[in-house]
């Protein structure tokens, strides 16, 4: 397909329906993210509640209940691209929206820490209703504009990711763990009907689809940018998740009482989350003058600085101040990913590649919880964000000299 052609199919795959598909996706992906993220400052003490004992223990299988979800997202993220490339993405939306509503009520009713296990695995082979909707809206809006529709869709993720850890605060000393869970389903319930009335796609051309069931990967111009964009999000995802195990045991260490443990430890997580929110459109607006890689580097650097006094904090609001300015450094990071994959690639693969990169983000969220779950449980805490930096400083040396020194992005 030529350029001229390629420009001219998407323009004509983009939905005349795309801000009101946008404005769904926002507000589906901020229910279900909050859904999702209730769990993470009392997570350590379900498991706890479901019958695991010992510091060690509790830190490692919420670990291990946490990646879960990630580990079979990750295995099933090009499917549903593929999938969505072949038959529409809505259809990838709606499944999704449900099978997390069903999925997070059961969760509510697990007795045993395998159950917990087991169904975290199942919502990552049913779920991914923000990854589909990273995929929805990069196909369906106009090309020109898909940079600030990603980074509209990324604020409405990182709101969610905000909002659900202060709420995971409050709500269960107020209906208890299980009814949070309960509430949860409910929400990610309400996106489902939402999207199932509300999204509409373009048709897709009649052309489009022997096009997208032939040589995905080498259709692509140039891999260099793809494989390097690929590795960078595994890398940030595995950098950013390895710390969220162990946030609520860390604060435990910083504060009293159980209360107010679960109280700063979801300040601290949703720190990074408005953090970013904040910087997102600046960073975005800069990445269009100067480069997408070139920002990518530089948050990559920055917030490997900022993950050292981490870990010598001896106050919760350090660590919440902290977490603040490392999410200041990283807003709209993945958007940026996700631009210079959707520059580098023809129309009729943009799904599949762009499940590739849902793919390995997931494999960084499956790796990281698991590594963080065993450092802090054998080397400390203070292992765990020491080591994070570094992981953060391979990524940033490794976009530099794949993308940054050829000026892609």
């Amino acid at each position: 397909m030529t350029a001229r052609a390629d420009e001219t199919a998407s323009s004509r795959s983009s939905s005349p329906y795309w801000r009101r598909n946008l404005a769904v996706c926002v507000l589906g992906s901020f229910s279900t993210l909050v859904a999702m993220t209730l769990m993470l400052p009392f997570l350590p003490l379900y498991v706890q509640e479901l019958g695991v004992r010992g510091h060690a223990a509790i830190v490692q299988w919420s670990g291990v209940a946490y990646s879960a979800t990630f580990f079979t997202a990750a295995l099933v993220a090009p499917l549903w691209g593929r999938l969505g490339d072949r038959y529409g993405r809505k259809p990838m939306l709606v499944r999704a929206s449900f099978g997390m509503a069903v999925t997070m009520s059961l969760i509510g009713m697990s007795h045993t820490i395998w159950q917990l296990v087991g169904l975290r695995l199942l919502a990552g082979l049913a779920g991914g209703y923000s990854s589909g909707s990273t995929i929805l809206v990069a196909t369906q809006t106009p090309r020109e504009r898909s940079a600030w529709a990603l980074g509209v869709l990324s604020s409405g993720i990182m709101a969610g990711n905000l909002i659900g850890p202060l709420l995971g605060g409050a709500l269960p000393p107020l209906i208890g763990i299980r009814g949070t869970f309960w509430l949860a389903g409910a929400a990610i319930f309400v996106a489902f009907l939402a999207t199932c009335l509300c999204v509409r796609e373009a048709p897709r051309p009649a052309k489009a689809a022997p096009a997208a069931q032939s040589g995905r990967w080498s259709s692509i111009p140039d891999k260099g940018p793809i494989i390097a964009m690929l590795a960078t999000g595994m890398l940030l995802m595995l950098a950013n998740m390895s710390i969220e195990p162990i946030i609520t045991v860390y604060v435990s260490t910083l504060v009293r009482g159980t209360n107010q443990v679960t109280v700063v430890a979801g300040f601290v997580m949703s720190a990074a989350a408005l953090g970013s929110i904040v910087s997102a459109s600046r960073i975005g607006r800069l990445a269009d003058r100067t480069g997408h890689a070139r920002v990518i580097v530089a948050c990559l650097l920055v917030s490997a600085l900022l993950l050292i006094p981490q870990a010598f904090v001896t106050a919760g609001w350090q660590l919440v101040a902290l977490r603040f300015l490392m999410g200041l450094a990283l807003g709209g990071l993945l958007p940026c990913i996700a631009t210079v994959i959707r520059h580098n690639v023809p129309d009729h693969v943009a799904g599949t590649v762009l499940g590739y990169s849902v793919s390995s983000q997931f494999a960084g969220q499956v790796l990281g919880p698991l590594i963080g779950g065993f450092v802090g449980g054998h080397l400390g805490m203070r292992a765990v964000f020491l080591g994070t930096s570094l992981l953060m400083l391979a990524g940033a040396v490794l976009a530099w000299r794949t993308v940054g020194a050829r000026r892609h992005g």
